[in-house]
């Protein structure tokens, strides 16, 4: 006991000196269509509903743009049923009000349109195994009538079965479906697993295999038509027992079959979003475990946002500030579930989410060999009484057509930090211009803006040509900085790396930097650093 005390006060200390927020991390929230829990919480066809259904859904996601989510996951499939028209299932009822029946527009799409005008991902999220209640659940009875030897009878529910290649093939059709019809930026699985009740009578072993057959057969199809389309899902929080501390037979790997870590390690998932609801010993253990087993791959800790309320657990949110603060630490990003307890303010939960993720955040690149987007060129200024535009000229995607977004940094110092989140003011711009509101009285920025393609692979930044780049003292070889930040003397003369390593003189690396031309060394020892460049590695350091 006295162990696990001093563990709890381990994580608590340290989240307590955090400051610095990442550039890069996954920041998600579950959108609910499940009965209108999250939206719409109006049901009808006619075009006052509408208005009230798109309107409702621009409302929740100007929030979360404000509190700096990049991910939604829209469910888009329920249980046999969905949210967008379909020629494999009916329409579920929570858009219309009446099951099978078309509402006047395409939710999925208006919801795609709409988050990607706020540089927000959205992912659409699919409910896979599970068909609904066996003699209640629309979807069920239909999926009942054309597969009868395919749902079983578990409890009071109706399952695919995971054994029969046919659900695989049926699952991955709607997930191909979607891919090929909407410009998604991920499809998201959700209870891709055994049911908890479901008589095995195979090994675990072979239970996880059918499972993953499941999940490689969705990977293929969507992968073969849009690869850069991220495949996802939300497995159960405790990935399976640890050492000190089991998962009270609750757990992914052997309780239903889920071999969500040996996904990331194949390739098969590019990110995992582990239903962590859940606290203390059984949140903090397990929430490294997943940091530790990511294999280079993008993991957002599951987010119990819905424990906060009198009848499911009354949590203080000191509890979801702790979580938030060691998820970060792990290097994990964080999910909500549900968006709407996030945007209600639950506790105060907003406003904390607004301070502790001040700055926006991109999503991480895909782990992927795909060439780095051309830099946008010819950036322009236009200072005016009300502010600052910017425009600038595009630049081509060799991986993707000409498929490119834009983020855009800002800093009254030169040159423009583009590590430093507290400099990104807009991201995953579709347009190539930018207006930034500003008084006469404001010191002038400087400007850079790169270039991301479908992969979430950045350019180098292009800045304004009247600002000139700071260039090395010729005299001495020392680096002109601020203390906060430099940039790398004739940078696009140095061959392409992966890093930019800092060495003492010994030879020994004490710090290593994204490779790019600019470089924070704010937290590096005070002294004096000399450039130094062997021309034998790739990785090559600068100061």
């Amino acid at each position: 006991m006295k162990q696990l005390t001093l563990f709890y006060i381990f994580f608590s200390c340290f989240a307590l000196i955090l400051h610095a927020q990442p550039k890069q991390e996954l920041r998600a929230v579950w959108l609910t269509t499940l009965e209108g829990l999250d939206w719409p919480s109006t049901k009808g066809t006619s075009i006052a509903v509408e208005q009230k259904q798109k309107q409702e859904l621009c409302r929740i996601l100007d929030q979360l743009k404000r509190a700096n989510v990049n991910t939604v996951l829209y469910q888009a499939r329920i249980r046999g049923t969905v949210t967008y028209p379909s020629a494999i299932e009916p329409w579920d009822g929570c858009v219309s009000g009446t099951f099978g029946k078309a509402p006047n527009y395409d939710p999925l799409q208006f919801a795609i349109e709409e988050a990607h005008k706020r540089g927000m991902e959205l992912h659409a999220w699919v409910v896979t195994v599970p068909a609904g209640k066996w003699n209640v659940s629309y979807g069920a009875k239909r999926l009942r009538q054309k597969f009868p030897s395919l749902i079983r009878h578990v409890g009071e529910d109706a399952v695919m079965n995971p054994e029969d290649p046919r659900t695989a093939e049926y699952i991955s059709s709607i997930c191909e479906e979607i891919t090929r019809n909407y410009d998604v930026d991920g499809i998201h699985l959700d209870y891709i697993r055994y049911h908890e009740n479901y008589p095995l009578r195979i090994s675990r072993q072979q239970a996880r295999e059918n499972i993953t057959r499941i999940v490689r057969t969705i990977h293929q199809k969507v992968k073969d038509l849009k690869p850069w389309v991220k495949l996802s899902c939300s497995p159960l929080g405790k990935f399976d027992d640890l050492t000190r501390y089991p998962s009270g037979g609750w757990n992914a790997y052997n309780k239903v079959c889920q071999d969500a870590q040996g996904w990331l390690r194949d390739g098969l998932m590019d990110q995992l979003f582990p239903m962590m609801y859940y606290d203390d010993k059984n949140y903090y253990p397990f929430a490294a475990d997943w940091s530790e087993n990511r294999y280079g791959r993008e993991i957002a800790a599951g987010l119990g946002i819905y424990r906060l309320i009198r009848s499911e657990g009354n949590w203080s949110l000191d509890a979801i500030k702790r979580q938030m603060h060691v998820a970060r630490d792990l290097g994990l990003g964080h999910c909500y579930f549900r968006s709407r307890f996030l945007t209600d303010n639950t506790k105060g939960l907003y406003d904390f989410v607004c301070d502790f993720d001040e700055y926006p955040a991109v999503v991480p690149p895909m782990q992927v060999n795909q060439p780095v987007p051309q830099a946008p060129s010819s950036l322009q200024i236009d200072r005016t009484a009300d502010g600052d535009l910017l425009r600038w000229d595009g630049a081509t995607d060799t991986s993707n057509g000409d498929y490119l977004t834009y983020n855009v940094y800002a800093s009254t110092n030169y040159p423009v930090d583009i590590n430093d989140a507290r400099n990104l003011i807009a991201i995953r711009l579709m347009q190539q211009q930018f207006s930034v509101h500003r008084s006469a009285n404001d010191a002038p920025l400087h400007y850079v803006v790169t270039a991301v393609n479908r992969y979430g692979i950045e350019s180098r930044p292009a800045n304004t040509q009247q600002e000139k780049p700071i260039t090395t003292t010729s005299d001495t070889g020392l680096i002109p900085n601020d203390g906060y930040s430099l940039q790398v003397p004739n940078f696009n003369e140095l061959p392409q790396a992966d890093n930019l390593a800092i060495y003492t003189m010994p030879g020994n690396i004490i710090a290593t930097k994204p490779f790019g031309p600019v470089v924070s060394i704010s937290e590096l020892p005070k002294g004096v650093y000399e450039r130094y460049e062997p021309s034998t590695r790739r990785e090559i350091p600068i100061i």
